[in-house]
């Protein structure tokens, strides 16, 4: 009973903000008691929240679940209220997995390791707040206070420009933010009565098409600069390229993804019927992210700036899922979040453990390094397959998911729908290419040569040892005098606890969807009622108006697309 009443969201939202609190007073001189305090809140943290889903949440309930509510401003109508669904459950999870490695990634931090530790708990609480948060105002208040631990983040343990690429990720960011405060301030006050900013009740409020209309848009350009949707994506290449490799694994693995939970949120639960004028957007715009990321790629000598555009356009997938229109599509839409948080955040974390061996990012200068890291090489390897959607990786699930899911939408007419599919499709091409050839700049003699001569080096009086020596790059030196040691147990062990719920999504990509498959099935069903109430009454508003592709009239009352969520799982030959 006292199980049933314990505020356990509550719980993990604060429990890693209460812990960062005590890191000033703790007794350390060399920072490897801070680290280890840090690790043990974030692995505390993250067993609390698997025990709570697995004990209090049932994921065939497409509702708030675990709702706990508190007066916090009674003035302004602001409550602390946090609960979690099918849209919440996984991303939490994410953001609690992929953190946690982030702390274990950063052991080796030594300039002010009070301070770093302090922000990763810190931004851990923010995170966690943004997905349980069922008041709007709170979750605006949250979003904003994950922004500071992020830029002081880059700003301090960042590269050469550092300063530069926080500043711009502030600037974008929080100026994008600016639009939640604003709808949510919109949204609550429409209507008279009393003001609240509830989620549920705002969903039933029924706003004109116009307000409607304008809230999605500003929404839209919040949540899309965060999902870094061209053309609001430029502070993702330079934050990658000047962060810290945690950082960097945060980044990726989890603030990306709040842009694409406050589409399906906001966006889609809330305004479904401003969701049938911007879908076709939508679908163009993912498009436009898969090539020009895929493209922006290849010009890319900086390992981290490759995956940069690399995440960039995976993202692209993202936006095709949101806008499909059917439950297969949403439901890849969100397999790909958490599919690209892992895949994403083992890649960064592996560049930067190639960093500390190279001690550069330029791949030109890391040719031939697989001879003597051969873990590194077949860790990143395995990373690389997955990012690429080799068949059996969860990549490859998500993906798949999204152009079924496109591909059978009866909302779309069958010339867009095959245009779509067919240059979403140019997009997977490209990105074997570009990830296989920065193996091969990594791991592999390249074609050109060291950039130091063996005949110049101070060998000590040693050489007769000359054919002995490794060159990489700029850096030359002796067998016995070289740093380009394998990874470590501890490194290996980062990569597996990713590579490993990688694996096996991809082959039961049903141990993900039966945890959101209710409320996503939920979710498209409102939004296609919507769709059906504004074809009927205007079926040619597309072509008349915006120029944009004609979307075929409903032929029947609103039902849910061709592939149901239920049925999803049938895809990969697996039976619910």
């Amino acid at each position: 009973m006292i199980a049933d009443q314990f505020p356990w969201l509550t719980a993990i939202v604060i429990l890693p903000l209460i812990a960062a609190a005590a890191i000033p007073f703790l007794p350390d001189t060399d920072g490897k008691t801070v680290r280890w305090y840090a690790l043990s809140v974030g692995i505390a943290d993250f067993v609390l929240m698997c025990w709570v889903f697995w004990t209090h949440y049932d994921p065939s309930i497409s509702t708030f679940q675990i709702v706990e509510k508190y007066s916090w401003i009674p003035s302004l109508g602001i409550n602390w209220s946090v609960s979690v669904d099918g849209l919440s459950v996984p991303l939490v999870l994410l953001a609690g997995l992929v953190t946690t490695l982030s702390i274990f990634a950063a052991w080796e931090v030594d300039r002010k390791p009070r301070l770093f530790y302090f922000l990763m708990l810190v931004m851990y609480s923010a995170q966690i707040g943004v997905f349980v948060a069922q008041d709007i105002m709170l979750l605006f208040i949250v979003w904003e206070l994950e922004l500071i631990p992020v830029y002081l983040l880059i700003s301090i343990w960042g590269g050469q420009n550092r300063r530069y690429a926080a500043t711009k990720f502030l600037i974008y960011t929080a100026g994008a933010s600016i639009f939640i405060l604003i709808a949510a301030l919109a949204m609550g006050f429409y209507g008279g009565g009393n003001v609240t900013f509830d989620m549920v009740e705002l969903g039933l409020k029924d706003y004109p098409l116009g307000l409607e209309i304008l809230l999605y848009g500003g929404l839209f350009i919040a949540f899309g600069v965060k999902l870094a949707i061209f053309p609001f994506h430029t502070w993702l290449p330079d934050a990658h390229g000047e962060a810290s490799s945690p950082v960097s694994m945060i980044l990726a693995g989890v603030l990306l993804k709040m842009g694409g939970y406050g589409l399906i949120r906001l966006n889609l639960e809330l305004l479904p019927k401003a969701h049938i004028y911007f879908a076709p957007i939508m679908a163009v715009l993912g498009v436009v992210n898969i090539i020009y990321g895929a493209l922006n790629s290849f010009g890319q000598s900086n390992m981290k700036r490759r995956l940069a555009n690399s995440s960039i356009s995976h993202m692209g997938f993202v936006l095709l899922g949101i806008a499909s229109f059917t439950d297969l599509g949403i439901n890849g839409a969100l397999l790909q979040m958490i599919s690209h948080g892992l895949i994403a955040s083992v890649l960064f974390f592996l560049a930067g453990v190639t960093y500390d061996r190279t001690h550069t990012m330029v791949m030109d200068e890391m040719g031939e390094i697989g001879k003597v890291m051969p873990k590194v090489f077949a860790l990143f390897t395995a990373g690389a397959m997955a990012s690429l959607a080799l068949p059996g990786m969860s990549g490859f699930a998500s993906e798949l998911s999204v152009f079924v899911g496109v591909a059978t939408s009866d909302v779309y007419g069958t010339s867009f729908r095959a245009a779509i599919v067919f240059l979403a499709a140019v997009g997977v091409i490209l990105t074997p290419i570009y990830l296989l050839s920065m193996l091969r700049q990594l791991f592999y003699n390249c074609g050109t040569l060291a950039a130091c001569d063996l005949e110049d080096l101070d060998l000590r009086n040693q050489r007769e040892n000359l054919d002995e020596a490794v060159c990489f790059g700029n850096s030359c030196v002796l067998p016995g005098d070289a740093q380009f040691i394998d990874a470590k147990p501890r490194e290996v062990a980062i990569a597996f606890c990713f590579l490993i719920p990688i694996v096996g999504i991809g082959f039961y990509p049903n141990m993900a969807m039966q945890v959101y498959d209710a409320k996503t099935v939920a979710v498209n069903a409102e939004v296609r009622e919507s769709y059906v109430q504004i074809a009927q009454a205007n079926p040619r508003i597309y072509a008349e108006r915006f120029l944009l592709p004609k979307i075929a009239r409903a032929q029947t009352a609103p039902a849910v697309g061709k592939i149901t969520g239920s049925e999803s799982a049938s895809v990969f030959g697996i039976v619910k």
